[in-house]
């Protein structure tokens, strides 16, 4: 395909060390267009029914879509999917950010990692030249940790860097990838799969852009999108996903709140980011190409220390580790999403498996002596 993808595939074989590029027909890119398709694609011709979703077998797959990397919004996204660990079944995340655009201007539409390394590795991915390099040193240490340190070997501060952190090194079922500290292919534990394979992080870099057909056509959609579409989501450019929602769902009894068991909570005013913004030291950010801005940053100097690298808490996070655990102290909050993302465990699974101990707790299904003395309230 001469537009819209770079026209190959990376496979790397971390058991071997083997790397090979593959190049397929346009019909593959029209049948399967990216993203999700490609990770389809993949599993479904590759994979065994019964591939342990831990096992080396197993295929990890990173794909982008065909505006990935073009300035449009929305091109900030890529998929990352492989047999979930979780479920058993198909497993997919999706995340924005940067690190997508970055691996299509790598000179990459997505990459397919199979086998398991011997001991703990990154890849490097720089204009189409591939590294698999040594990263025992920073095994166990946390997202930002690892990625300053990442970016110093390299000498190069502008890579992106899409990793795990100790919760995909130590195979959590729900262990996410984060892309750049603050960005999270979240969902079905694509992070322990990462970490299954010894596979601690995937580094891009690239400056070749993706082709554009009609460049005229593409300018006139970005116009009417940020003309037309965006003066009815103009709320998302200073209240991002949870600012506004959280009080529209508690008003109507629609916030989850103790695993759904009360109906509601009147009011979540004291978990909205927006109403409490100064508390938070809230700013906006945005992924890649969008002007939109919905993705907070917080910094918190006291009760607890938030770092503003690894971002700060959308409606799901605020709604999980908030309203659901009966906690309303935004600061709380703000600092589990912060722990989540130095560890890379998904915000959602981990806020409902606490609720979900809680309640256990509450009705003598687990006790004190489960919980290591702590009680769950």
């Amino acid at each position: 395909m001469e537009f819209g993808y770079s026209g190959k595939i990376l496979r790397v074989n971390l058991s071997n060390d083997k790397i090979s590029i593959e190049h397929p027909e346009e019909i593959f890119y029209r049948k399967y267009i990216g993203g999700e398709g490609f990770v389809a694609y993949y599993l479904l011709k590759e994979l065994k029914p019964n591939t342990d979703p831990l096992g080396p077998e197993n295929k990890l797959i990173f794909a982008t879509g065909p505006i990935t990397g073009v300035s449009i919004a929305g091109a900030g996204r890529n998929s990352v999917g492989a047999k979930s660990p979780l479920t058993n079944g198909f497993g997919e995340a999706e995340v924005g950010g940067y690190w997508g655009p970055e691996l299509k201007r790598a000179g990459f539409d997505a990459i397919i990692i199979e086998g398991k390394a011997k001991s703990p590795i990154f890849i490097w991915i720089k204009n189409g030249n591939i590294e698999i390099r040594d990263a025992i040193y920073i095994w166990g240490k946390t997202t930002g940790e690892a990625q300053k340190i990442i970016k110093k070997e390299l000498d190069d501060k502008l890579v992106h860097i899409s990793q795990i952190g100790s919760g995909g090194e130590n195979l959590v079922r729900y262990a996410c990838v984060i892309n750049d500290l603050r960005s999270a292919a979240g969902r079905t534990g694509m992070g322990a799969v990462m970490g299954s394979k010894n596979l601690k992080a995937v580094v891009v870099r690239g400056n070749k852009r993706p082709k554009v057909a009609n460049k005229e056509k593409l300018r006139e959609l970005r116009n009417s999108f940020s003309n037309d579409y965006l003066k009815d989501y103009k709320k998302y450019f200073s209240h991002g996903t949870g600012g506004g929602v959280m009080e529209m769902f508690a008003s109507i009894g629609n916030l989850p709140t103790r695993n759904f068991k009360a109906g509601g909570i009147g009011s979540a005013k004291s978990l909205d980011p927006q109403i409490n913004k100064e508390e938070i030291d809230l700013k906006m950010e945005t992924c890649f190409a969008c002007p939109i801005k919905c993705k907070k940053v917080v910094q918190i100097k006291e009760p607890w220390v938030v770092n503003p690298i690894y971002g700060g808490p959308e409606y799901e996070t605020l709604a999980a580790f908030g309203s659901n655990c009966g906690i309303y102290d935004l600061k709380a909050v703000c600092k589990a999403n912060e722990l989540c993302n130095k560890y890379s465990i998904d915000t959602i699974s981990t806020g409902m498996s606490i609720s979900f101990a809680m309640e256990c707790f509450e009705n003598n299904i687990i006790n004190e002596s489960d919980t290591g003395g702590i009680i769950l309230k």
